[in-house]
């Protein structure tokens, strides 16, 4: 099973492209490091204070999936410099 997911969010806090980019960097390596998923910033790279995020996870079952996603969702979503616009899940 692969689970494909999507997140938009919004940083209040980014000033400029270079806070933007230190926030989504360092979430997206921790993210790598925490969890059994591939990372990048796919949309919104010259916008500062906007990023959308996909998140891949391949997985024996859907509920093992369902279940490792959503501890990546939990962990995003409790860093307090941003916030979830929009969340996307596709399966392949």
């Amino acid at each position: 099973m692969i689970l494909y997911m999507e997140c938009e969010f919004f940083i209040p806090t980014a000033h400029s492209l270079k806070d933007k980019r230190a926030v989504v960097k360092s979430m997206l390596t921790r993210s790598r490091q925490k969890f059994n998923v591939s990372a990048a910033e796919i949309d919104h790279q010259n916008v500062w204070q906007r990023t959308r995020l996909a998140f891949v996870l391949v997985s024996s079952s859907k509920e093992v999936a369902d279940k490792e996603m959503a501890q990546v969702l939990y962990y995003l979503e409790s860093n307090p410099a941003w916030e979830c616009l929009e969340i996307e899940k596709e399966y392949l």
